[in-house]
Protein backbone atom coordinates (compact mmCIF):
# COMPACT_ATOMS: atom_id res chain seq x y z
CA UNK A 1 0.00 0.00 0.00
CA UNK A 2 1.30 3.44 -0.84
CA UNK A 3 1.67 5.85 2.03
CA UNK A 4 -0.73 8.77 2.30
CA UNK A 5 0.53 12.03 0.85
CA UNK A 6 2.65 13.82 3.48
CA UNK A 7 0.71 17.03 2.76
CA UNK A 8 -2.36 15.30 4.20
CA UNK A 9 -0.93 16.00 7.66
CA UNK A 10 -3.25 17.81 10.01
CA UNK A 11 -0.44 19.25 12.16
CA UNK A 12 -0.91 22.80 10.83
CA UNK A 13 -4.59 22.91 11.88
CA UNK A 14 -5.82 24.20 15.25
CA UNK A 15 -6.09 21.37 17.77
CA UNK A 16 -9.91 21.50 18.04
CA UNK A 17 -10.23 21.25 14.24
CA UNK A 18 -7.66 18.45 14.10
CA UNK A 19 -9.59 16.48 16.76
CA UNK A 20 -12.84 16.91 14.77
CA UNK A 21 -11.18 15.44 11.66
CA UNK A 22 -9.28 12.66 13.44
CA UNK A 23 -12.44 10.66 14.07
CA UNK A 24 -12.12 7.17 15.47
CA UNK A 25 -14.39 4.16 15.06
CA UNK A 26 -16.20 5.37 18.19
CA UNK A 27 -17.33 8.59 16.45
CA UNK A 28 -21.06 9.22 16.22
CA UNK A 29 -22.77 9.55 12.85
CA UNK A 30 -23.14 13.32 13.27
CA UNK A 31 -19.37 13.66 13.75
CA UNK A 32 -18.81 12.05 10.33
CA UNK A 33 -21.07 14.37 8.34
CA UNK A 34 -19.61 17.41 6.63
CA UNK A 35 -20.38 19.61 3.66
CA UNK A 36 -18.04 20.06 0.75
CA UNK A 37 -18.05 22.85 -1.80
CA UNK A 38 -16.69 21.93 -5.20
CA UNK A 39 -16.63 23.85 -8.45
CA UNK A 40 -18.99 22.48 -11.08
CA UNK A 41 -16.94 20.90 -13.86
CA UNK A 42 -19.18 22.37 -16.58
CA UNK A 43 -20.55 25.55 -15.00
CA UNK A 44 -17.67 26.60 -12.75
CA UNK A 45 -20.28 27.42 -10.08
CA UNK A 46 -19.81 26.51 -6.44
CA UNK A 47 -21.71 23.33 -5.51
CA UNK A 48 -22.22 22.51 -1.82
CA UNK A 49 -23.38 19.06 -0.70
CA UNK A 50 -23.58 17.05 2.51
CA UNK A 51 -21.40 13.93 2.64
CA UNK A 52 -19.76 11.50 5.06
CA UNK A 53 -16.01 11.58 5.49
CA UNK A 54 -13.86 8.71 6.67
CA UNK A 55 -10.52 8.19 8.40
CA UNK A 56 -8.41 5.22 7.38
CA UNK A 57 -4.71 4.49 7.25
CA UNK A 58 -4.04 7.77 9.06
CA UNK A 59 -5.63 9.88 6.32
CA UNK A 60 -8.96 11.50 5.49
CA UNK A 61 -11.15 10.23 2.65
CA UNK A 62 -14.36 10.91 0.78
CA UNK A 63 -16.06 7.86 -0.68
CA UNK A 64 -19.16 7.39 -2.83
CA UNK A 65 -20.22 4.29 -0.92
CA UNK A 66 -21.46 0.89 -1.97
CA UNK A 67 -22.27 0.35 -5.60
CA UNK A 68 -19.82 2.81 -7.06
CA UNK A 69 -22.39 4.88 -8.96
CA UNK A 70 -21.08 8.03 -10.61
CA UNK A 71 -21.38 11.15 -8.49
CA UNK A 72 -21.20 14.82 -9.39
CA UNK A 73 -18.94 15.63 -6.45
CA UNK A 74 -16.39 13.07 -7.65
CA UNK A 75 -16.50 14.28 -11.26
CA UNK A 76 -16.16 17.87 -10.05
CA UNK A 77 -13.10 16.99 -7.94
CA UNK A 78 -11.49 15.14 -10.84
CA UNK A 79 -11.88 18.31 -12.94
CA UNK A 80 -10.83 20.69 -10.15
CA UNK A 81 -9.34 19.00 -7.06
CA UNK A 82 -9.35 22.15 -4.90
CA UNK A 83 -12.44 22.39 -2.70
CA UNK A 84 -13.69 23.47 0.74
CA UNK A 85 -14.19 20.91 3.52
CA UNK A 86 -16.83 22.31 5.91
CA UNK A 87 -16.94 20.96 9.46
CA UNK A 88 -20.42 21.69 10.78
CA UNK A 89 -21.35 19.45 13.71
CA UNK A 90 -19.87 20.74 16.94
CA UNK A 91 -16.70 22.30 15.56
CA UNK A 92 -17.31 24.65 12.65
CA UNK A 93 -14.56 25.38 10.16
CA UNK A 94 -14.20 25.97 6.42
CA UNK A 95 -10.97 24.31 5.37
CA UNK A 96 -9.22 24.64 2.01
CA UNK A 97 -8.55 21.13 0.80
CA UNK A 98 -7.25 19.15 -2.14
CA UNK A 99 -8.62 15.80 -3.40
CA UNK A 100 -6.48 13.06 -4.91
CA UNK A 101 -8.13 10.02 -6.51
CA UNK A 102 -7.04 6.75 -4.95
CA UNK A 103 -6.28 4.46 -7.88
CA UNK A 104 -3.62 2.09 -6.51
CA UNK A 105 -5.44 -1.26 -6.07
CA UNK A 106 -3.62 -2.18 -2.84
CA UNK A 107 -4.29 1.19 -1.24
CA UNK A 108 -7.96 1.13 -2.34
CA UNK A 109 -8.42 -2.36 -0.90
CA UNK A 110 -6.83 -1.46 2.44
CA UNK A 111 -8.71 1.84 2.82
CA UNK A 112 -12.07 0.42 1.78
CA UNK A 113 -11.56 -2.53 4.16
CA UNK A 114 -11.06 -0.06 7.05
CA UNK A 115 -14.13 1.96 6.04
CA UNK A 116 -16.34 -1.12 5.79
CA UNK A 117 -15.06 -2.51 9.11
CA UNK A 118 -15.82 0.86 10.71
CA UNK A 119 -19.35 0.92 9.27
CA UNK A 120 -20.06 -2.62 10.45
CA UNK A 121 -19.54 -1.81 14.12
CA UNK A 122 -22.39 -2.55 16.53
CA UNK A 123 -23.04 1.13 17.25
CA UNK A 124 -23.81 1.64 13.54
CA UNK A 125 -21.86 4.84 12.78
CA UNK A 126 -23.10 5.24 9.24
CA UNK A 127 -26.55 3.69 9.51
CA UNK A 128 -25.73 1.64 6.42
CA UNK A 129 -24.95 -1.77 7.81
CA UNK A 130 -24.45 -4.55 7.31
CA UNK A 131 -22.16 -3.82 4.43
CA UNK A 132 -19.70 -6.00 2.55
CA UNK A 133 -16.31 -5.03 1.17
CA UNK A 134 -17.10 -6.44 -2.26
CA UNK A 135 -20.07 -4.04 -2.51
CA UNK A 136 -17.66 -1.11 -2.12
CA UNK A 137 -15.04 -2.29 -4.65
CA UNK A 138 -16.12 0.22 -7.33
CA UNK A 139 -16.62 3.16 -4.94
CA UNK A 140 -15.26 6.56 -5.91
CA UNK A 141 -12.48 7.20 -3.39
CA UNK A 142 -10.56 10.44 -2.81
CA UNK A 143 -7.76 11.11 -0.32
CA UNK A 144 -8.00 14.57 1.18
CA UNK A 145 -5.16 16.88 2.08
CA UNK A 146 -5.69 20.09 3.97
CA UNK A 147 -3.85 23.05 2.52
CA UNK A 148 -2.20 25.77 4.54
CA UNK A 149 -4.10 29.04 4.32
Amino acid sequence: MSAPDPTSSLAHLPSHVRRAIEITPAARTSERIIDITTLGRRTGRARRIEIFFYRAAGATYLCSGAGGAATDWHANLLANPAFTFHLKNGVRADLPAQATPVTDPAERQAVLAEIVADLNQPHDPGTIRPTRLEDWADSRLMRISFRHR
